[in-house]
């Protein structure tokens, strides 16, 4: 058993994510901006936790995730403000990145996005700059430090079923996935500590069992 920790909790993908993690034995936090989620949180079986992470400092985000063993950073500014999509996606972030390293959490899985990376290729005038700019600096924030990252790179996020499976591999090109494939990948990630140290894993949905990506 793990003490787990996400952030962006209220969350679509952390909301689905929870209870996985929850069903296989772990203690889960979700760190939540609003006092009124904290209901939902607890109905997905996790501890809510209010904690504003876009304005707090990383002595702040330190205390709110100490004691715990793997941080998972699924929040988002959701686009459309560019301003705030620095603030949380890239500063808070990196903040929460800092904040790990600084209270001893060993492990960290960032909820990325398919395509992020020094060569995203979008131009800077488009509005999506800021958030894949943003994704790729936090990227590369955790996998210079000394944490046993994981970085989930999905595809184009959907409301469906899914496959159940997914898939990855070299020459794999974006195209959608399930938030609750995304789920069941997070899982599996916190399940495999040794397996899915340093892996970062673009994927759709597809055929290949979850549960043999970090086996």
């Amino acid at each position: 058993m793990s003490k787990v920790i996400i952030v962006g909790a209220h969350g679509k993908v952390a909301r689905l994510a929870a209870p996985r993690l929850v069903a296989a034995g772990h203690e889960v936090t979700g760190v939540i901006r609003k006092e009124e989620q904290a209901d939902a949180i607890r109905e997905i079986g996790a501890e809510p936790l209010v904690a504003d992470v876009e304005s707090a400092s990383t002595d702040e985000i330190t205390r709110v995730v100490t004691g715990h063993d793997v941080v998972v950073w699924s929040a988002g500014a959701g686009g459309g403000n560019p301003e705030r999509t620095w603030a949380l996606d890239r500063d808070a972030a990196i903040r929460t990145i800092d904040a790990a390293v600084a209270a001893g959490v060993p492990r960290f899985v960032m909820v990325s996005y398919f395509g992020a990376g020094p060569d995203h290729g979008v131009d800077p005038e488009q509005d999506f700059f800021a958030y894949a700019e943003s994704k790729t600096q936090a990227d590369a924030h955790l996998s210079a430090s000394d944490l046993a990252w994981t970085i989930l790179r999905p595809s184009g996020l959907t409301e469906e079923a899914g496959t159940g499976g997914i898939e990855t591999g070299p020459g794999v090109t974006g195209g959608q996935v399930a938030r609750a494939t995304v789920a069941d990948v997070i899982a599996a990630a916190v399940d495999a500590p040794d397996a899915a140290k340093g892996v970062t894993l673009e994927f759709n949905d597809g055929d290949q069992q979850v549960a043999d990506v970090f086996a």
